[in-house]
């Protein structure tokens, strides 16, 4: 069970869409006039056909196989940990210069110009 997307394999996407496809289809032939109109039984016959092969023919087993599982070792968690405090550093320390530089910069007052 390796293609699972939320929790199903893709045979239910496979019958969905046969089904989504088969409604279109019935009912794109329920509009047409004479012996096209009878097609529709034969479009309903081929996706229950196709259903009952897919849904009794399966190729995957019913419980999935045992996964070894793999222990992931992380060994450059002291070198990571000495990185990421350097970048803290360096990040409180030009957080710093944003306040002190830019602000708390004195805004000085424009002289009046008296006519």
């Amino acid at each position: 069970m390796a293609a699972t997307v939320l929790g199903v394999g893709i045979g239910v996407f496979i019958l969905s869409v046969i089904w989504v496809v088969t409604l279109l289809l019935c009912v794109l032939l329920s509009r047409a006039s004479g012996a096209a109109r009878l097609s529709i039984v034969l479009v309903f016959l081929l996706a229950l056909i196709i259903t009952l092969i897919l849904v009794f023919f399966r190729r995957a087993s019913q419980t999935p196989t045992p996964i070894k599982e793999m222990q992931i070792v992380d060994t450059f968690f002291i070198g990571r940990y000495f990185l990421i405090s350097v970048i803290s550093v360096i990040f409180l320390g030009s957080l710093f210069l944003v306040l002190v530089y830019h602000m708390l910069e004195p805004i000085y007052a424009k002289p009046l110009q008296i006519h």
